[in-house]
């Protein structure tokens, strides 16, 4: 008995027995091994009543149980491309929206650099390494069945299956690869052609601007009021800068300083300041309407308009002897200087509040330069002959006002009546709605285009002197935006979120968009931003004011 009891069939009897409990029930039992369960050869799952008479399960015992023959380890951290930091860096999800403008958005210009040069490098690393297999003929593709209907049942036609051709007739010998100077062979760079020629191609370095003032200009009296336009830069390098009562002129080139006017003895006020695209004529418009010319040289006036405007007058542009002022009182008036008569020769009705940004679009060569002269809260010589001004008449006038629209006047055409006007082609856009115009008194002009997209007033307006027929455009407070519009076709082509009200002047050098800002938002950080258009990146954020920038020149 004993020996039945140490034979193979007694030990695995009492094993059985062991593994049965009281009931009869087999008791189900793995074992573990390195603390995880070893799943079990049967495949069938657990029964509710299948309990340990010992007590409660194990934490271990209570988790699921994923059946297999055996455990596999994931190999995910086993990449290759992963562990050396090879795969290509993939941008979010979602695209961020601008909100502020600021410092580090100027400077992923040279975070993009780097990583276009990291890029480079990756992919010259896997030519170099892991080279591409030599050109190998396709695989004839079979061409998809057609069916039974589209094609007409046809005899096939007979074609010789062996057809030999002279050797002479065949495709030209190619040449030999050794016989080429330039062949891989002879080369002792240790880089392939290919990756040496990318290496060998010119980079372009990032802007260096500096972010340093060259001059700081005490301004007292400088009103902090964005529908007034107070600062400008002629031609001829001076700074005209309304202050109070008085403009004075800052000549660039000696710093020197001189008091062109004093409206303090009639109790007016400069409101706005406009000089002429070449030469040394300035207008003065003041708050009280009224529009005066000065000789800058000889620091005299030369003619006075009493009154032009029955309000204040906040925009001024010229082009060449015609001057266009914009007043609260909604008209846009066009005066020829040459005349004294008071009267216009023209007037525009488009706004139904004031008129607070004019620009005529100009051709490149009307002014030139790279300083920027900015305001912050807180020649022809000095006659008026017909040779003053060079710019020829006729182009387009740009008009902003603070019933949030943007007019497009094209004065060399007839006067046209509200009756013949018709809707525009998009959205937002007007071309002369009939009966959104009062006409004046005269029988005033119609406006080519009217944009509404705007949802504040409308001072920044500046023609792109690189592009014909392209106007950018900035809100104030409660828009933020700088908008670029089609003059030709009436159509917006982009449009950028700054954060803040702006105020806009093209670069005539490169094709470069000048911005400064103030009462943002979230944080007022009072920035000049430089954009790259039409791409419309920062090149760079000059910081410095301490108040919103209102007020925006560029030197010659």
């Amino acid at each position: 008995m004993s020996a039945l009891k140490n034979s193979p069939f007694g030990k695995r009897l009492r094993a059985f027995h062991s593994e049965t409990d009281d009931d009869g029930a087999p008791r189900r039992t793995r074992p573990r091994i390195f603390g995880l369960n070893t799943p079990s050869l049967d495949s069938r799952p657990p029964t509710a009543t299948t309990s340990d008479s010992t007590g409660p399960d194990s934490p271990l015992d209570s988790r699921p149980t994923n059946y297999g023959d055996r455990f596999v380890p994931t190999r995910d951290t086993g990449d290759m491309r992963t562990s050396y930091h090879l795969m290509d860096d993939a941008g979010p999800c979602t695209p961020s929206k601008r909100i502020i403008p600021s410092e580090s958005d100027a400077l992923k210009g040279t975070f993009h650099l780097s990583v276009s040069a990291n890029a480079i490098f990756t992919s010259i690393l896997h030519t170099e390494v892991t080279p591409p297999s030599p050109n190998r003929p396709p695989s004839p593709s079979r061409p998809p069945p057609a069916s039974a209907s589209s094609i007409p049942p046809s005899t096939p036609t007979r074609r010789r299956i062996f057809h030999y051709t002279s050797p002479s007739s065949g495709p030209p010998t190619p040449t030999r690869r050794l016989d080429t100077p330039t062949d891989e062979a002879y080369s002792m760079s240790p880089v392939r052609a290919s990756s040496r020629q990318l290496l060998e191609s010119p980079r372009r370095q990032p802007r260096a601007v500096c972010k340093t003032p060259y001059r700081v200009l005490d301004a007292p009296d400088l009103a902090d009021d964005f529908y007034l336009n107070l600062v400008d830069w002629s031609t001829t390098n001076i700074l005209g800068v309304g202050l109070g009562a008085c403009v004075y002129l800052w000549t660039a080139h000696n710093a020197a300083v001189a008091k062109l006017c004093d409206l303090s003895n009639v109790g007016d006020t400069v409101s706005s300041v406009a000089w002429v695209q070449k030469g040394t004529i300035l207008a003065v418009g003041t708050l009280s309407g009224r529009l005066h010319i000065y000789d800058a040289p000889s620091l005299t006036l030369i003619r006075s308009y009493n009154p032009a405007h029955s309000q204040r007058i906040g925009a001024l542009s010229w082009n060449a002897h015609v001057l266009s002022s914009g007043s609260r009182d909604r008209m846009v008036h066009h005066r020829d200087v040459r005349e004294a008569a008071i009267r216009p020769f023209r007037r525009c009705a488009g706004h139904k509040q004031e008129v607070c940004g004019l620009r005529w679009s100009t051709g490149p060569g009307s002014t030139s330069g790279g300083v920027i002269g900015a305001g912050v809260g807180g020649g022809d010589g000095g006659g008026l002959g017909p040779g003053f001004g060079v710019h020829t008449a006729g182009a387009m006038l740009a008009s902003g006002g603070n019933d949030n629209k943007v007019c497009i006047w094209d004065l060399r055409g007839a006067r046209r009546s509200s009756a013949s006007a018709t809707v525009g082609i998009s959205a937002g856009t007007t071309r002369a709605r009939s009966g959104s115009i009062s006409a004046s008194e005269d029988g005033g002009d119609i406006p080519l285009w009217k944009f509404h997209e705007h949802t504040a007033a409308v001072k920044a307006l500046a023609w792109d002197p690189h592009v014909s027929g392209v106007l950018a455009s900035g809100g104030g407070t409660q828009d933020k935006h700088i908008r670029f519009w089609n003059t030709y076709n009436g159509s917006m082509l982009n449009q950028l979120d700054t954060g803040s009200q702006c105020n806009l002047i093209w670069s005539l050098t490169s094709h470069e968009l000048v911005s400064t800002h103030g009462f943002s938002s979230t944080t007022a950080q009072n920035q000049i931003c430089i954009w790259r258009y039409p791409s419309l990146s920062m090149v760079a954020a000059l910081t410095g004011h301490t108040h919103r920038v209102l007020y925006l020149a560029m030197s010659p």
